[in-house]
């Protein structure tokens, strides 16, 4: 292989690893993925990647008469980068998986494959202002209607999603914000509670203030580090966890900081109990949080439809087990049910399981349940009326993680992503 050679492919190497990183990879299939196209490509590389930092290793031979001139017959480069945490981008994830596809085979060369890769990364999002900020107050209103409230919270949860949508929107184009991001969201869904509780004490407040910021509880984020430590990588799985729980401490001292100032401010309300929503509701709520997902998440149009079913695959599975299981054994069946789907999936649609299996994972991971064991652990009080809290907020965890390696065993991944 000559040095130009070398050159671009390790080049595309690099910059696939920081744009798949980028669009929320997870570290033991970004591991695994590089080097199944480092071998492609006739490297041999070694990577170690983490939430903050990325480490490129890659050798080759060189080409005959390089080795014949100074006697060395390979060559190794090193790669060390420090990167941001990155954010799901469906979409653009399944852009790279195609790209990589069309240069094993030939459709591009490398050059042309580093052009691409640069446009899916300067890519917009494709679904506008609009469309983004109605997926997040129908997801917020969805949220609640999961949680067994009332229509009078899932009004007003779907309107602190409007208003959460517009503080991303400046932070996405403000450091200072982004900076403070999250728990200013929770500190303006608390305060805003507060004052609402005054001309309409049927508000539930701490359920309001946890839909209203649903978006950034981080049950996800919890559920990948989780996987990542089961699968061995414990340096990324580590660090992702404990970022994860930062964020959760964020979140819910901004909704207690918020909620000091608004009792402050407008008085401490008596709650007054609505009816609480149908439960045909929840069956409802479900499709409509999957196509939000869709939207938030940017994921194309074309997987649209495979992600919202495995939405609907995992909380029916998981619904169905629990009638003769306890909750967490029924998440255990609905992560196996969504596992083993998104791997048909990828066979199929030869497309990265992470498209279908994150959107069903995350109508299952217990996020707002680790919330709301975080409010009754400091302040004494349950938000709903939830026994056990922490306990199933384990138990809950380790069957997600469970039900994702039993999948891999019964239908085994094709595909790196």
């Amino acid at each position: 292989m000559s040095a130009d050679d070398f050159l671009n492919k390790r080049k595309f190497i690099i910059r696939l690893g920081k744009a798949l990183h980028k669009f929320g990879t997870p570290a033991y299939r970004l591991e695994a993925h590089l080097q199944n196209v480092s071998a492609k490509l006739g490297l041999e590389g070694y990577f170690l990647v983490s939430p903050t930092s990325m480490t490129f290793v890659l050798n080759h031979d060189e080409d005959p008469q390089g080795a014949a001139a100074n006697g060395v017959h390979t060559q190794e480069y090193t790669h060390i980068a420090r990167v941001t945490p990155g954010e799901l981008d469906l979409g653009s994830l399944a852009r790279c998986d195609k790209l990589v596809d069309e240069l094993a085979s030939g459709e591009r060369n490398l050059q042309e494959a580093i052009e691409r890769l640069a446009d899916i990364e300067s890519r917009p999002n494709p679904y506008g202002v609009a469309l983004t900020c109605g997926s997040f107050t129908a997801a917020a209103a969805a949220f609640a209607m999961l949680m067994e409230t009332s229509w009078n919270d899932v009004i007003w949860s779907g309107l602190f999603g409007f208003i959460v949508y517009w503080l991303v929107f400046i932070a996405e184009r403000s450091r200072r914000m982004a900076e403070m991001l999250e728990p200013l969201s929770a500190i303006v869904c608390a305060l805003g509670a507060c004052a609402i509780s005054v001309f309409d004490p049927g508000i539930n407040i701490p359920v309001v203030i946890l839909s209203g910021i649903i978006i950034f509880i981080p049950g996800l984020a919890l559920t990948i580090g989780l996987a990542e430590l089961a699968a061995r990588d414990l340096i990324s799985g580590t660090a992702r966890v404990m970022d994860a729980m930062m964020l959760l401490f964020k979140l819910y001292f901004g909704a207690v900081l918020g909620m000091t100032l608004g009792r402050a401010l407008f008085g401490d309300v008596a709650y007054i109990a609505p009816p609480s929503v149908p439960e045909i509701a929840h069956w409802l709520a479900v499709p409509i949080l999957s196509i939000c997902l869709v939207f938030i998440f940017r994921a194309r149009l074309k997987d649209a439809f495979w992600g919202i079913l495995a939405g609907v695959i995992a909380y029916s599975c998981a619904e169905l087990a629990m009638v003769y299981f306890t909750s967490s054994i029924g998440i255990f069946f609905g992560a196996l049910a969504v596992g083993v789907y998104a791997n048909l999936y990828a066979r199929w649609m030869k497309a990265p399981a992470s498209i279908a299996l994150l959107q069903g994972i995350v109508i299952l991971v217990p996020g707002s349940k680790a919330y709301i064991g975080l409010n009754a652990m400091i302040s004494g009080e349950m938000m709903l009326n939830q026994v056990a809290i922490g306990s199933q907020v384990f138990l809950i965890f380790m069957s997600l993680i469970a039900g994702l390696i039993f999948a891999n065993v019964l239908m085994p991944p094709r595909r790196t992503l």
